[in-house]
């Protein structure tokens, strides 16, 4: 019998430019996976739905306002961590309010989606560079 772990939802977002490209931010150190790149958002808060927690993060990490019709469900990404199992919704956005600001001192960085296997990102990414490369 396999043991019981706690299921993390975290809602992420692929956010395009009238170029196409993707933003991509980079975990500052101090946090867990420090370095690696990943798709902007955050964990899903217990009263909170992944539009909501999603709108919230891109606010906080990066001060930009996204209005929930302007987020798609794009696909889903699902991974086992030794202590826990994510469970992650991305939404695509094309359309939001303001410049992207790091508020949190991470890195951030636009690229397209063929160019999303040279970063590193989380084992839970990672399937997420092929899918949105063939999506986009």
């Amino acid at each position: 019998m396999q043991r019981a772990i706690p299921l993390v939802i975290v809602a992420a977002c692929a956010l395009v430019d009238g170029e196409g490209r993707l933003l991509i931010t980079r975990r500052p150190e101090g946090k867990p996976l420090a370095g690696l790149w990943e798709f902007p958002g955050g964990k899903v808060e217990a009263d909170e739905v992944p539009e909501a927690a999603l709108i919230r993060e891109l606010r906080e990490e990066l001060a930009v306002q996204v209005a929930e019709a302007d987020l798609q469900p794009l696909t889903f990404a699902s991974h086992a961590y030794p202590d826990f199992h994510l469970l992650m919704p991305v939404y695509l956005c094309r359309r939001w309010q303001g410049g992207v600001v790091p508020l949190e001192g991470q890195e951030t960085r636009w690229v397209k989606p063929s160019e999303l296997h040279a970063y590193d990102m989380p084992p839970a990414d990672e399937p997420l560079k092929t899918t949105l490369r063939d999506l986009l």
